[in-house]
Protein backbone atom coordinates (compact mmCIF):
# COMPACT_ATOMS: atom_id res chain seq x y z
CA UNK A 1 0.00 0.00 0.00
CA UNK A 2 0.98 3.45 -0.58
CA UNK A 3 0.57 4.88 2.46
CA UNK A 4 -1.44 8.19 3.46
CA UNK A 5 -2.47 7.33 6.87
CA UNK A 6 -1.38 10.41 8.37
CA UNK A 7 -0.89 14.41 7.55
CA UNK A 8 3.05 13.59 6.29
CA UNK A 9 1.39 11.99 3.16
CA UNK A 10 4.78 9.71 2.52
CA UNK A 11 3.20 7.90 0.07
CA UNK A 12 5.15 5.29 1.08
CA UNK A 13 5.13 1.41 0.00
CA UNK A 14 5.01 0.13 3.87
CA UNK A 15 5.95 -3.85 3.81
CA UNK A 16 7.64 -5.81 5.87
CA UNK A 17 11.18 -4.22 4.98
CA UNK A 18 9.94 -0.92 3.86
CA UNK A 19 8.94 1.55 6.19
CA UNK A 20 7.40 4.94 5.87
CA UNK A 21 8.15 8.65 7.83
CA UNK A 22 6.70 6.28 10.56
CA UNK A 23 9.68 4.08 10.69
CA UNK A 24 7.47 0.37 10.59
CA UNK A 25 5.12 -1.09 8.22
CA UNK A 26 2.15 -1.89 7.06
CA UNK A 27 1.22 -4.93 9.68
CA UNK A 28 1.05 -3.17 13.63
CA UNK A 29 3.81 -3.20 15.93
CA UNK A 30 2.89 -3.73 19.32
CA UNK A 31 5.39 -2.71 22.30
CA UNK A 32 2.92 -3.21 25.16
CA UNK A 33 -0.65 -4.32 25.63
CA UNK A 34 -2.16 -4.67 29.36
CA UNK A 35 -4.01 -2.65 32.23
CA UNK A 36 -2.80 0.94 32.39
CA UNK A 37 -3.62 2.95 35.93
CA UNK A 38 -1.40 6.05 35.00
CA UNK A 39 -4.07 8.12 32.49
CA UNK A 40 -6.94 10.36 33.51
CA UNK A 41 -9.15 8.76 36.60
CA UNK A 42 -11.99 8.62 33.61
CA UNK A 43 -9.75 6.98 31.77
CA UNK A 44 -8.53 4.51 34.11
CA UNK A 45 -11.37 4.21 36.29
CA UNK A 46 -11.11 1.09 38.93
CA UNK A 47 -9.77 -1.42 36.78
CA UNK A 48 -6.97 0.18 34.34
CA UNK A 49 -6.92 1.49 30.43
CA UNK A 50 -6.62 -1.57 28.45
CA UNK A 51 -4.02 -0.10 26.41
CA UNK A 52 -1.87 -1.22 23.68
CA UNK A 53 1.43 0.80 23.20
CA UNK A 54 1.83 0.87 18.74
CA UNK A 55 5.94 1.67 17.46
CA UNK A 56 6.76 4.18 15.47
CA UNK A 57 5.11 7.72 15.57
CA UNK A 58 4.93 10.67 12.65
CA UNK A 59 6.46 12.69 14.79
CA UNK A 60 10.05 13.25 15.75
CA UNK A 61 9.94 14.50 19.59
CA UNK A 62 13.45 14.59 20.46
CA UNK A 63 12.37 14.38 24.23
CA UNK A 64 10.03 11.92 24.05
CA UNK A 65 9.90 9.49 27.17
CA UNK A 66 8.59 6.49 25.03
CA UNK A 67 11.62 6.74 22.30
CA UNK A 68 12.34 2.95 22.71
CA UNK A 69 9.41 2.48 20.79
CA UNK A 70 8.84 5.92 18.92
CA UNK A 71 12.30 5.90 17.17
CA UNK A 72 13.95 2.43 18.09
CA UNK A 73 11.01 0.44 17.71
CA UNK A 74 11.13 -1.90 19.55
CA UNK A 75 7.68 -4.21 19.56
CA UNK A 76 6.42 -7.48 17.91
CA UNK A 77 4.78 -7.21 14.31
CA UNK A 78 1.10 -8.63 14.82
CA UNK A 79 -1.47 -9.37 12.55
CA UNK A 80 -4.80 -7.83 12.78
CA UNK A 81 -6.65 -10.87 13.35
CA UNK A 82 -3.80 -11.28 16.34
CA UNK A 83 -4.55 -7.49 17.69
CA UNK A 84 -8.22 -8.54 17.47
CA UNK A 85 -7.37 -10.91 19.97
CA UNK A 86 -5.52 -8.38 22.56
CA UNK A 87 -9.09 -6.76 22.26
CA UNK A 88 -10.44 -9.97 23.74
CA UNK A 89 -7.71 -10.56 26.55
CA UNK A 90 -7.93 -7.02 27.96
CA UNK A 91 -12.05 -6.58 28.09
CA UNK A 92 -11.49 -10.29 30.01
CA UNK A 93 -8.89 -8.82 32.51
CA UNK A 94 -12.01 -6.21 33.30
CA UNK A 95 -10.79 -3.15 31.24
CA UNK A 96 -12.55 -0.18 31.40
CA UNK A 97 -11.53 0.44 28.12
CA UNK A 98 -9.56 -0.54 24.98
CA UNK A 99 -6.77 2.40 24.42
CA UNK A 100 -4.81 3.06 21.58
CA UNK A 101 -1.99 5.12 21.88
CA UNK A 102 0.35 6.18 18.96
CA UNK A 103 -2.27 4.26 16.59
CA UNK A 104 -2.13 6.89 13.64
CA UNK A 105 -0.21 5.43 11.45
CA UNK A 106 -1.92 1.82 11.71
CA UNK A 107 -5.89 3.20 11.39
CA UNK A 108 -5.91 0.74 8.61
CA UNK A 109 -4.99 -2.43 10.73
CA UNK A 110 -7.06 -1.35 13.43
CA UNK A 111 -10.09 -0.67 11.48
CA UNK A 112 -9.51 -4.41 9.92
CA UNK A 113 -9.06 -5.76 13.11
CA UNK A 114 -12.33 -4.43 14.30
CA UNK A 115 -14.02 -6.63 11.51
CA UNK A 116 -13.07 -9.52 13.41
CA UNK A 117 -13.88 -8.68 17.00
CA UNK A 118 -15.67 -5.52 18.16
CA UNK A 119 -15.01 -5.44 22.52
CA UNK A 120 -18.22 -4.08 24.25
CA UNK A 121 -15.91 -1.58 25.90
CA UNK A 122 -15.42 2.06 25.29
CA UNK A 123 -12.66 2.04 22.24
CA UNK A 124 -9.96 5.30 23.02
CA UNK A 125 -7.65 6.91 20.02
CA UNK A 126 -4.84 8.40 22.26
CA UNK A 127 -2.49 10.44 19.77
CA UNK A 128 -0.32 13.28 19.34
CA UNK A 129 -2.95 15.73 17.61
CA UNK A 130 -0.84 15.13 14.23
CA UNK A 131 -3.80 13.48 12.67
CA UNK A 132 -5.39 13.89 9.51
CA UNK A 133 -9.04 14.59 8.35
CA UNK A 134 -9.40 11.59 6.39
CA UNK A 135 -8.44 9.58 8.59
CA UNK A 136 -10.28 10.58 11.45
CA UNK A 137 -13.37 10.79 9.51
CA UNK A 138 -13.04 6.80 8.96
CA UNK A 139 -13.04 6.59 12.63
CA UNK A 140 -16.52 8.11 12.65
CA UNK A 141 -19.10 6.11 14.57
CA UNK A 142 -16.44 3.96 15.34
CA UNK A 143 -14.23 6.13 18.50
CA UNK A 144 -15.72 6.57 21.34
CA UNK A 145 -13.23 8.46 23.11
CA UNK A 146 -10.95 11.15 22.08
CA UNK A 147 -7.17 11.90 23.81
CA UNK A 148 -5.28 13.87 22.05
CA UNK A 149 -2.23 15.95 22.66
CA UNK A 150 -2.21 19.61 21.46
CA UNK A 151 1.39 20.23 22.20
CA UNK A 152 2.26 23.49 20.34
CA UNK A 153 0.86 26.87 19.54
CA UNK A 154 4.34 27.67 17.87
CA UNK A 155 5.60 26.05 14.62
CA UNK A 156 8.79 26.84 15.07
CA UNK A 157 8.76 24.75 18.13
CA UNK A 158 7.38 22.33 16.79
CA UNK A 159 9.71 22.25 13.94
CA UNK A 160 12.87 21.89 15.90
CA UNK A 161 11.77 19.87 18.55
CA UNK A 162 8.93 17.36 16.82
CA UNK A 163 10.40 17.64 12.77
CA UNK A 164 7.06 19.20 12.17
CA UNK A 165 6.70 22.62 11.00
CA UNK A 166 2.71 22.05 10.55
CA UNK A 167 1.98 20.97 13.93
CA UNK A 168 -0.56 23.48 15.04
CA UNK A 169 -3.28 24.15 12.18
CA UNK A 170 -2.87 20.50 11.94
CA UNK A 171 -3.58 19.27 15.37
CA UNK A 172 -6.47 22.42 15.72
CA UNK A 173 -7.98 21.08 12.74
CA UNK A 174 -8.15 17.40 13.98
CA UNK A 175 -9.07 18.55 17.12
CA UNK A 176 -12.11 20.37 15.59
CA UNK A 177 -13.08 16.95 14.06
CA UNK A 178 -12.65 14.86 17.03
CA UNK A 179 -15.09 17.32 19.19
CA UNK A 180 -17.07 17.37 16.04
CA UNK A 181 -17.87 13.39 16.71
CA UNK A 182 -18.01 13.24 20.03
CA UNK A 183 -19.16 16.72 21.36
CA UNK A 184 -20.43 16.06 24.70
CA UNK A 185 -18.43 14.42 27.47
CA UNK A 186 -20.53 11.30 29.18
CA UNK A 187 -19.30 9.84 32.24
CA UNK A 188 -20.64 7.09 34.72
CA UNK A 189 -19.81 5.85 37.83
CA UNK A 190 -16.42 7.31 37.54
CA UNK A 191 -15.93 6.44 34.30
CA UNK A 192 -15.76 8.08 30.37
CA UNK A 193 -17.81 6.49 27.97
CA UNK A 194 -17.85 9.20 25.23
CA UNK A 195 -15.90 12.34 24.35
CA UNK A 196 -12.99 14.14 24.19
CA UNK A 197 -9.80 15.42 26.77
CA UNK A 198 -7.24 17.84 25.38
CA UNK A 199 -4.06 16.82 26.96
CA UNK A 200 -1.12 19.54 26.90
CA UNK A 201 2.41 18.43 28.44
CA UNK A 202 4.23 21.61 30.12
CA UNK A 203 7.75 21.48 28.33
CA UNK A 204 10.78 23.33 30.56
CA UNK A 205 11.69 26.73 29.02
CA UNK A 206 8.57 27.17 27.32
CA UNK A 207 5.87 28.19 29.54
CA UNK A 208 4.76 30.85 26.33
CA UNK A 209 4.32 28.36 24.30
CA UNK A 210 1.78 26.04 26.78
CA UNK A 211 0.02 29.54 27.62
CA UNK A 212 -0.41 29.51 23.95
CA UNK A 213 -1.67 26.11 23.78
CA UNK A 214 -4.48 26.86 26.91
CA UNK A 215 -5.24 30.20 25.39
CA UNK A 216 -6.43 28.77 21.99
CA UNK A 217 -8.25 25.39 23.99
CA UNK A 218 -10.31 28.16 26.04
CA UNK A 219 -11.14 30.51 22.48
CA UNK A 220 -11.82 27.91 20.02
CA UNK A 221 -13.44 25.56 21.33
CA UNK A 222 -15.17 26.68 24.78
CA UNK A 223 -14.23 24.19 26.66
CA UNK A 224 -15.96 25.40 29.80
CA UNK A 225 -19.14 25.45 28.22
CA UNK A 226 -20.88 22.64 30.58
CA UNK A 227 -22.70 19.74 29.76
CA UNK A 228 -24.98 17.26 31.95
CA UNK A 229 -21.91 15.07 32.76
CA UNK A 230 -19.22 17.90 33.17
CA UNK A 231 -17.47 20.38 30.44
CA UNK A 232 -17.45 19.77 26.68
CA UNK A 233 -14.00 18.75 26.86
CA UNK A 234 -11.93 18.46 29.87
CA UNK A 235 -8.49 20.06 29.49
CA UNK A 236 -5.38 17.26 31.14
CA UNK A 237 -2.15 19.67 31.95
CA UNK A 238 0.74 16.89 32.08
CA UNK A 239 3.91 18.11 34.53
CA UNK A 240 5.47 14.74 33.67
CA UNK A 241 7.92 15.89 31.43
CA UNK A 242 11.91 14.77 32.33
CA UNK A 243 14.59 14.68 29.70
CA UNK A 244 14.42 11.46 27.49
CA UNK A 245 15.37 10.42 24.08
CA UNK A 246 17.90 13.41 22.45
CA UNK A 247 16.49 15.81 25.08
CA UNK A 248 20.17 15.72 26.19
CA UNK A 249 21.38 17.63 22.62
CA UNK A 250 18.81 20.71 23.21
CA UNK A 251 20.03 22.35 26.75
CA UNK A 252 16.73 24.39 26.60
CA UNK A 253 14.81 21.23 27.66
CA UNK A 254 17.34 18.86 29.07
CA UNK A 255 15.86 19.36 32.62
CA UNK A 256 12.80 19.12 34.21
CA UNK A 257 10.05 21.15 34.84
CA UNK A 258 10.42 23.71 37.74
CA UNK A 259 7.76 24.68 40.54
CA UNK A 260 7.82 28.11 39.05
CA UNK A 261 7.50 27.51 35.65
CA UNK A 262 4.67 24.97 35.91
CA UNK A 263 3.05 27.36 38.44
CA UNK A 264 2.41 30.01 35.72
CA UNK A 265 1.03 27.68 33.45
CA UNK A 266 -1.35 26.11 35.92
CA UNK A 267 -2.18 29.60 37.06
CA UNK A 268 -3.42 30.19 33.69
CA UNK A 269 -5.44 27.17 33.17
CA UNK A 270 -7.04 28.48 36.60
CA UNK A 271 -7.58 31.86 35.19
CA UNK A 272 -8.93 30.95 32.25
CA UNK A 273 -11.54 28.49 34.17
CA UNK A 274 -10.45 25.52 31.99
CA UNK A 275 -11.76 22.24 33.87
CA UNK A 276 -10.55 19.14 33.57
CA UNK A 277 -7.59 17.82 35.55
CA UNK A 278 -3.36 18.77 36.87
CA UNK A 279 -0.63 16.41 37.50
CA UNK A 280 1.84 17.20 39.79
CA UNK A 281 5.09 18.01 39.88
CA UNK A 282 5.80 14.60 41.18
CA UNK A 283 4.74 12.53 38.37
CA UNK A 284 8.00 13.47 36.56
CA UNK A 285 9.80 10.03 37.47
CA UNK A 286 11.22 7.16 35.25
CA UNK A 287 8.86 5.11 37.20
CA UNK A 288 5.95 6.07 35.24
CA UNK A 289 7.15 4.73 31.85
CA UNK A 290 5.98 1.45 30.70
CA UNK A 291 8.15 -2.01 30.09
CA UNK A 292 7.90 -2.36 26.78
CA UNK A 293 7.62 -6.15 27.50
CA UNK A 294 5.16 -7.24 24.70
CA UNK A 295 5.52 -10.93 23.69
CA UNK A 296 7.97 -11.78 26.90
CA UNK A 297 4.84 -12.16 29.21
CA UNK A 298 4.75 -15.03 30.92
Amino acid sequence: MKCDQCPRHCHTERTEDHYGFCGVGELPKIARAALHFDEEPPISGTHGAGTIFFSGCNLRCVFCQNYDISEEHQGVVITPYQLSEEYRRLEALGAENIEFVTPSHYIDAILESLTYYRPRLPLIWNSSGYDSIDALQRLDGVIDIYLPDFKYSDNALAKRLSNCGDYVETAIAAIDEMLRQQPVTVIENGVMKRGVIIRHLVLPSHTKNSIGVLETIAQRWNVSEKTENGTRAPVSLMAQYMPAGKAADYPDIDRKLTKREYHKVLNKFMELDLDGFAQELDSSDKKYVPEWDYGTED
